[in-house]
């Protein structure tokens, strides 16, 4: 049974009563996500009264160390009741001490319980499998070899000391008798010096050979374990991923327009592990299904911490990327990979119930409002150039991403926006990219099996691109040839992202055809038709040197300093082979400059 809890469970009535209250205190933090249906960007603050009832919290776990015996990310939603009234509600992520239902918390969302078996004995068999492997890991057999091998090491570094002292030795004899001896004697002596020479030679490679006679047995036996780990770790992975996709099919959120998602009908293109058991994605399931208005939102790291990565239910997954260690009773956002996802969603319809911002957050927005507000495309339709059941192309405009980015400020994005508009987009995916400032023809597939198979023309170079550009400058007559080829290979630094550039050692192979159209005004317009597709491919074969040696109009990053409003850049025809249809298809659109 969940407890909601009186805010004097948490903190003072001082606290209550004095200058911090839902509607005039500061947040340090906002849950935000863009509303699926409207693209309107919804938040949840995190406020100083709501940090106050955190610590509260943290006072409560600290008095009972079962609560520290395992580090997890608590949370708690100060909430509004029909009547007025205001209550709390905690969370914790995953599972308290082996159980998902605990008294006074809020339960896990709806769907756990259908995959609760497969999970127990899903949990049962990573944990043999980890047994397993710290077993043959633990090999007496390794630390045989080891013994083994480093005595035979000590012996063979003593036998080289004592034969590189032997050979100068024999080095000073020859010189010695060669000045006092000649003819057979000289032979006979020089050739006794040869046989000692053979014979540490002999001696080094037996010792070698009864080296490996000791090692090579306990070799084999762990090559044979290192195999088995290797499989066994594949095995958990694949358990771990099919007990996730399960969960996740299982998983039912519901939002405070009282729409029901599953969490792979919200994130069809993959799910970090762990997805749907953070507290954030509990608390405001729970609120929404309960009628209750959240008025503030905070969550905390309470416990040790490993510095693991995603765990199913603290059991780590094979691959997953070590994280940094948390910090208890720090405060803590929503996780990118898991929680950030799916506040839009969770967040729609709570806005029209709850006005929580006030007048003085309009100087502070965040990042991602203050994008929403200063993109003139945020909440306008695309321009769709072709539809059928199978594909959908549009006319991207410039400053506008392909897909989302992953962090909250760049989720707008022709995906984005196409996966509100159609009734059916749960798998649209862009086939291909083009870069933010970059406009044109941007071809996306409804389904997956078409996506395979338009992707796959586009690897093997089947699709036809053409792209026109404005140069920033004017080619000169003795570069300025009527068409051409660019061949250099590019690079994009790991520590200047996201630049790329032109690298004969580390550099991508990148095909650019280009075509003259003509000079006009101190500008040049181009023709690209690029037979690789590099990140940034056009843009650096115009600006280096190698290349045209000119940048783009409005290419900053490539060195245009001319002011501008956009990248003069844009995809202009599309031509490839209808996978359904079988037919040719040939898009093409107007230049917009």
């Amino acid at each position: 049974m969940v407890t909601l809890h009186q805010l004097s469970d948490f903190i003072g009535s001082n606290f209550q009563t004095k200058e911090f209250t839902i509607n005039d205190s500061f947040p340090s933090y906002h849950y935000e996500g863009y509303c699926p249906q409207t693209g309107e960007l919804l938040k949840l603050p995190r406020t100083p009264q709501a940090e106050a009832i955190a610590i509260g919290l943290m006072q409560y776990l600290d008095r009972d160390q079962v609560y520290s015996r395992e580090g997890k990310m608590y949370g708690i939603l100060l909430v509004e009741l029909p009547s007025g009234e205001q209550r709390i509600l905690k969370a914790f992520s995953g599972l308290l001490n082996g159980s998902g239902i605990v008294e006074g918390w809020v339960p896990p969302i709806p769907g756990r319980e259908e995959v609760v078996l497969d999970e127990k004995f899903t949990l049962i068999k990573l944990e043999a499998i980890k047994q397993e492997i710290i077993k043959l890991k633990e090999l007496p057999e390794r630390s045989q070899y080891k013994q083994i091998s480093e005595g035979f090491e000590q012996k063979l570094q003593e036998m080289s000391d004592r034969h590189r002292n032997c050979k100068q030795e024999r080095h000073n004899k020859r010189q010695k008798i060669s000045e006092i001896l000649k003819d057979e004697e000289l032979k006979t002596k020089l050739q006794e010096l040869d046989e000692a020479s053979r014979r540490d030679g002999i001696e080094r490679r037996q010792l070698k050979s009864q080296r490996d006679q000791a090692l090579q047995p306990l070799q084999q036996i762990i090559d044979t374990a290192d195999a088995k780990i290797w499989e066994l770790k594949k095995q958990r992975k694949e358990l771990s991923r099919q007990l996730q996709a399960k969960m996740h099919a299982a998983y039912n959120l519901i939002n405070f327009l009282g729409k029901s998602k599953t969490l792979q009908e919200l994130m069809p293109f993959g799910l970090p592990t762990g997805t749907g058991d953070c507290c954030a994605p509990k608390l405001l399931h729970y609120a929404a299904k309960h009628n209750l208005k959240p008025l503030a939102m905070a969550e905390f790291w309470w416990g040790e911490s490993s510095g693991v990565g995603s765990c199913v239910n603290g059991e780590k997954i094979q691959g997953q990327k070590t994280l940094a260690k948390k910090i208890p009773g720090k405060f803590y956002g929503a996780c990118v990979e898991r929680c950030q996802p799916l506040m839009g969603f969770l967040l729609s319809g709570l806005q029209s119930r709850n006005d929580v911002e006030t007048q003085s957050y309009q100087n502070h927005v965040s990042l991602g409002e203050r994008f929403a507000n200063t993109s003139p495309q945020i909440r306008s339709n695309l321009s769709i150039i072709y539809e059928d059941e199978w594909l959908i192309a549009v006319d991207k405009p410039p400053g506008l991403l392909s897909v989302p980015g992953r962090y909250l400020h760049n989720q707008d994005s022709v995906l984005s926006r196409l996966s509100n508009l159609l009734p059916t987009a749960e798998n649209i995916t862009a086939v291909h990219r083009l870069d933010m400032d970059t406009s044109g023809i941007l071809l996306l597939a409804k389904n997956l099996e078409t996506y395979r198979q338009i992707s796959k023309q586009f690897q093997e170079r089947q699709v036809y691109k053409v792209y026109e550009a404005i140069l920033a400058g004017a080619m000169s007559s003795l570069s300025a040839t009527e068409e051409g080829i660019i061949e250099l290979p590019l690079w994009g630094n790991p520590d200047n992202r996201p630049y790329q550039e032109v690298n004969q050692q580390y550099g991508k192979p990148s095909l650019t055809k280009f075509k003259l159209v003509k000079v006009e005004n101190n500008r040049t317009w181009i023709k690209f038709i690029p037979l690789t597709g590099r990140t940034h491919q056009l843009r650096v074969h115009a600006a280096d040197p190698q290349g045209l040696g000119i940048p783009i109009l409005g290419d900053r990053l490539y060195g245009c300093n001319t002011e501008t409003k956009r990248l003069h850049l844009h995809a202009k025809e599309l031509h490839f082979n209808h996978p359904q249809l079988k037919q040719k298809i040939h898009l093409k659109i107007e230049i917009p400059f």
